[in-house]
């Protein structure tokens, strides 16, 4: 694992908590279906789609973790009604990630690829933001299964399910497209401060284009 070269603070809007959040003491463990075995001498972290160059770009677990380490102090907002404040996520930030494999000219949005298929589109902004991290640890501590391990994104602006558990990839997009729960009723852009939970509240803009 590389060791920690910066360390990112940020307030996380601690001030207060989002509309119709809860404060939450602990953390509660909250997915849609198994939890995946890790095979770390098959596991692969891939870019993918519009690439600069074209091509995909591929780390094995130990390259990729291997990648500077950092720490982003952040919330985490779940759409079912928690909050989480002031977690210590340490990880690889995604800008990092988009400087090793950077995206063509017209990448608009990206696809985040987890486990069984699982997917969460992102605006490539929410995705390059200096606070978004592929988060390896909390608090110090590995990730467990449960939570992510060995991979899962933390976005600390959007709700949680923008941030997939057992992350092995992201596709740059030249056009948005809805993942997983998107494609299933949730807000396509999911701002926790603007109460972004469901897509019937979303305005012209928010969504993919028909």
């Amino acid at each position: 694992m590389g060791q920690p070269e910066s360390r990112e603070r940020g307030t996380a809007e601690q001030s207060g908590l989002p509309p119709g959040q809860r404060l939450q003491r602990g953390w509660p463990v909250t997915h849609y279906g198994p939890v995946p075995k890790f095979k770390p001498d098959r596991w692969e972290f891939r870019v993918f789609g519009a690439t600069a160059d074209g091509d995909k770009h591929c780390w094995n677990h130990q390259e990729f973790t291997a990648l500077p380490f950092s720490s982003v102090l952040a919330d985490l907002h779940c759409v079912t009604k928690f909050s989480m404040l002031g977690a210590e996520w340490g990880g690889i930030l995604a800008r990092e990630v988009l400087e090793l494999a950077p995206p063509g000219p017209g990448v608009t949005h990206v696809m985040v690829w987890a486990e069984y298929g699982f997917s969460s589109n992102l605006r490539i902004a929410d995705f390059a933001s200096d606070r978004t991290l592929f988060a390896t640890h909390k608090d110090g501590e590995l990730l467990t299964a449960e939570h992510g391990f060995p991979l899962r994104l933390v976005v600390p602006h959007l709700y949680a399910w923008k941030g997939p558990k057992w992350v092995r990839g992201i596709e740059y997009m030249t056009a948005d497209r809805r993942g997983f729960w998107e494609e299933r009723g949730y807000h396509n852009i999911g701002d926790p401060w603007s109460e972004q939970r469901y897509s019937y509240q979303e305005e012209l803009g928010d969504g993919p284009e028909l």
